[in-house]
């Protein structure tokens, strides 16, 4: 699996002459794997999971067809591939020895593995607003709700810090808009609706604390392999937005967090982004620019990344230029558009005499690829027919008994299952609002009282009744008025809600989308 700093691939045999290893001292020069529908992505994808975690180098993967939990545990002879396994080991002298490797599982609902979280803080308001597909006016609200927290020290954790305070810049828009820049009270209804979308989806469990420690991923076991994170998206992936969307921000923790360490022996971290077309569907420039940028300067912070996806022509041109290490499983030409795919996928390979590399992409069959890797200095090597080796773990899923024991079994074990909700942007907006209530009804009881200023009465029952939504309705109080247009935004605040506490609109809005600020769910 991986010996001499190299991890061995496959190849060997007549046909096959030439043994293909993967160079750890380039496993951080990043890597494409491609290939139609069942010719063999999967497996390629396993053993070289297998090959970093032999060779101590941490791995992530996404686990997006549910059947890569098998490396895990060991492969055996009961297995109905059993023989044709040994064959092919026998064909290209690679010695089969079956054996499981260290596996945490992960899973952003939190079913099969542990939960995994981020806050809206750490995600930003690029990565949120691609998650929400927001226009660009709608952007600008999201950059604004972000500065704003920063300014009055407002922690955004999750989606109802996030709606708090979309919450707090519709009731002062007019203040705000004045500081920060226009805000359009339809763009914050628009991304209300989307926030709404993406809880529909199961996205609001991404979003809260305790948040995933990088360190969780990057782990060692005692005996010298890395741990090997799966990734449940079997699910996730009926919202490629947000499953694309959760790498890119793991990527982007990762390159943000690391240190340089410019070339080393073998890379600290190894992560796998399966079905990475969908991370450049429909993407703005600005995204593409970014997954260019991390990509191209992540590898000297030790992170090898490996798309996994159809054809090349699905990564955009300049991140392919970065993709060194290359196995290329078989295209299936059917129309004009697959042979002009086919003959792109071609070209990028370094050329090989002994035949040719398009009809060689047609040709091979499945757990068969033509391979590139780079060899001393970073050269690419010459493309080469192989024959992919045999995993040594199982091939394919492990039952929900294995995988519930594998889990209980897990260092990270009681760490993140609980979900903590600390004081932030809702609670604080929350307390302001209530203290706002409390100052308006002493104003009121105080001009309501005989010699006071005020020239009319209200019922102190009935005002204190409206002054938080409890499921029921509350009588509307007169609205006081505004003493000043030079209030700051957190005095506006107050007051607003203040006011629409005792209407009968701010009834209606506590019932809605927003008045999540008044009520938890």
């Amino acid at each position: 699996m991986s010996e001499n700093g190299a991890i061995f691939v496959g190849g060997g045999g007549e046909a096959y002459a030439v043994p293909q290893h993967l160079l750890l001292g380039f496993g951080n020069r990043h890597g494409l794997i491609a290939g139609a529908t069942g010719t063999g992505k999967t497996v390629t994808l396993q053993i070289l999971a297998e090959g970093f975690s032999a060779a101590g180098v941490p791995v992530f993967m996404s686990d997006v067809k549910g059947d890569l939990s098998g490396v895990a545990v060991a492969g055996s002879e009961s297995f109905k591939l059993h023989d044709a396994f040994m064959k092919r080991a026998a064909t290209i002298g690679f010695d089969l020895k079956y054996a499981g490797f260290p596996v945490t599982f992960w899973d952003l609902y939190g079913k099969q593995g542990h939960p995994l979280r981020t806050t809206a803080a750490e995600m930003g308001p690029l990565l949120l607003s691609r998650l929400l597909e927001l226009t660009e006016p709608q952007e600008g609200v999201m950059n604004v709700a972000f500065r704003i927290a920063d300014d009055q020290a407002l922690p955004l954790l999750d989606l109802k810090d996030l709606r708090a305070m979309l919450t707090f810049i519709a009731e002062n828009a007019t203040e705000i808009s004045t500081k920060y820049g226009l805000v359009s009270t339809s763009s914050i209804g628009a991304i209300q609706r989307r926030l709404l979308v993406l809880e529909n989806q199961g996205g609001e469990k991404l979003f809260g604390e305790p948040a995933l420690q990088l360190a969780d991923l990057m782990r060692v076991d005692p005996d010298g392999r890395g741990r090997i994170n799966i990734l449940a998206a079997d699910q996730l992936m009926g919202a490629p937005v947000l499953y694309s969307t959760f790498l890119l921000w793991l990527l982007s923790e990762l390159f943000e967090e690391l240190p340089e360490i410019g070339n080393p022996d073998k890379p600290k971290l190894v992560f796998f982004f399966d079905e990475a077309h969908l991370l450049f569907n429909g993407a703005p420039k600005a995204l593409v620019d970014k997954v260019e940028q991390v990509v191209r300067l992540i590898r000297s912070k030790g992170v090898g990344i490996y798309f996994i996806t159809q054809k090349p022509a699905d990564v955009p041109d300049n991140v392919l230029a970065q993709l060194g290490n290359r196995v290329q499983h078989a295209l299936r030409v059917f129309t004009p558009r697959d042979q002009k795919d086919l003959k792109l996928a071609a070209q990028t390979y370094r050329a090989n005499p002994r035949f040719s590399t398009e009809d060689a992409i047609k040709e091979v069959g499945t757990g068969e690829a033509v391979t590139s890797f780079l060899e001393d200095k970073g050269i690419p090597g010459v493309v080469e027919r192989t024959l992919i080796r045999p995993p040594s773990s199982q091939l394919g899923p492990i039952d929900a008994a294995t995988r519930a024991a594998l889990i209980a079994a897990s260092p990270f074990v009681g760490k993140y299952e609980a979900e903590v909700d600390r004081d932030s942007a809702f609670e604080r907006l929350a307390a302001r609002a209530d203290a706002a209530a409390k100052a308006a009804a002493t104003s009121e009881a105080q001009a309501a009282k005989p010699g006071g200023t005020g020239d009319f009465h209200i019922d102190e029952t009935e005002f204190n009744s409206a002054r938080r939504y409890d499921g029921g309705r509350a009588a509307a109080p007169k609205q006081a008025t505004r003493k000043s247009s030079g209030d700051s935004v957190t005095e506006a605040f107050a007051k607003s809600f203040a006011r629409q506490l005792g209407s009968k609109s701010g009834q209606a809005i506590v019932r809605g989308i927003l008045g999540s600020l008044f009520k938890r769910r």
